[in-house]
């Protein structure tokens, strides 16, 4: 394990995630804090500058519109983040870049955070148009590759990002988004009866919430759902919000860490049946893991990576993200035999406890940042 440095100065950008985000702020932030760096968080929210967990949360102020975001809101986070004049500067956004180049240009180490893979995100945009899309996505990959190989490091949120990103750069890691090992994990007894499922994270059409909503509709009267996240779109709010299921869901919008414990520890399954985008295809999201954490069940995709994980844990279903029929027979098939639920849901947090666990993420960074700043290694 690398010998750990004392005081050594790095910078985490955001101009688009919220600060308490859960793998920039709760994860890496704070897991650097804890282990001897001085971090800083710059973001974009308005809500002005506090410390927090031993982070340094520093706000450049909000700005309205997308296109105001990335010209206005990227300069005053470049100028603030030369103002730090920090060891390593850690981007988590693609519009933070250009930044990155200019730090590079200014002798400092960068490093790309990279979440997803964004060239297959864009062509998932289908209001664009698939020749735009496709030419967004070239020019979008061309500059990606550009940038990433004057960088000091890439730190890639799943395999198959590393692997790309390795081509490009060969200091490029792997950590994954894998969640902590006692955050989420319920006191809440199985032997009462749960009533609901749960669907957590951003709300959108791509990540299935038509035939969520659909599904609960034609699942059991008892049968109810909780949905803890925003929509990304007011047309498909409008949209579901009309729909039969939805007197049988519970929206909280976004809610805190303490509250989604809560959420989980009453629901019988947790769903991410998010289509088969390009870019989902290949991803492995959070909110997977987080019901596997809690010892809830999953009913998701039949994505094959998420098939692979959820068959060797035996700890959830698979099904077409499409059908809401067959998403309503698997939400009927817990909600009607919660000791196989239980048995499911115990074998997910096992598994976290085995594999899939923050724990063995945090090292893998930290090495790379003792690398990045010379420390010796064991």
């Amino acid at each position: 394990m690398a010998e750990v440095p004392s005081g050594v100065k790095t910078v985490h950008l955001t101009s688009v995630h919220p600060r308490y985000d859960t793998r920039i702020f709760l994860k890496e932030c704070r897991s650097l804090a804890a282990n001897g760096y001085d971090v800083s968080l710059l973001v974009a929210d308005g809500k002005g500058d506090e410390k927090k967990d031993g982070v340094q949360i520093l706000d450049v102020g909000a700005s309205s519109g997308r296109l105001a975001r990335m010209a206005m809101t990227t300069r005053r986070i470049l100028k603030r983040a030369i103002a730090l004049d920090a060891a390593i500067y850690h981007l988590h956004d693609p519009e933070l870049l250009p930044v990155g180049l200019s730090l590079t240009r200014r002798g400092k180490q960068v490093i790309f955070d990279a979440h997803e893979d964004v060239p297959k995100q864009l062509l998932a945009k289908t209001y664009l148009g698939p020749r735009r899309l496709r030419l967004i996505s070239r020019l979008y990959a061309s500059f990606e590759r550009y940038a990433c190989r004057r960088f000091a490091g890439v730190v890639a949120a799943t395999p198959t990002i590393g692997d790309k990103f390795l081509a490009i750069n060969d200091q490029t890691v792997v950590v994954n988004n894998f969640p902590f090992l006692d955050e989420l994990e319920s006191d809440m007894p199985w032997d009462q009866d749960r009533d609901s499922v749960c669907y957590v994270g951003a709300i959108s059409a791509t990540r299935g919430i038509r035939e969520i909503v659909e599904a609960i509709g034609k699942a059991k009267p008892s049968a109810r759902l909780i949905l803890a996240g925003a929509f990304a779109e007011p047309n498909t709010e409008e949209d579901v919000r009309s729909m039969q299921g939805w007197s049988k869901t519970e929206a909280l919008g976004y809610i805190g860490r303490d509250e989604l414990r809560e959420v989980l520890g009453r629901s019988a399954a947790g769903l991410v049946t998010l289509h088969r985008t390009p870019n989902h295809m290949e991803s492995q999201p959070i909110k997977m893991f987080e019901y596997m954490s809690a010892g809830i069940p999953v009913i998701a995709s039949d994505i094959p990576l998420w098939q692979r994980i959820i068959s060797e844990a035996e700890c959830g279903y698979c099904v077409d993200p499409h059908d809401s029929d067959a998403i309503a027979a698997k939400i009927d098939e817990l909600l009607s035999n919660q000791a196989e639920a239980k048995r499911l849901g115990a074998n997910g947090r096992r598994a976290i406890e085995d594999r899939y666990n923050w724990t063995a993420e945090e090292r893998k960074l930290l090495e790379l940042y003792a690398t990045l700043t010379g420390q010796s290694s064991s």
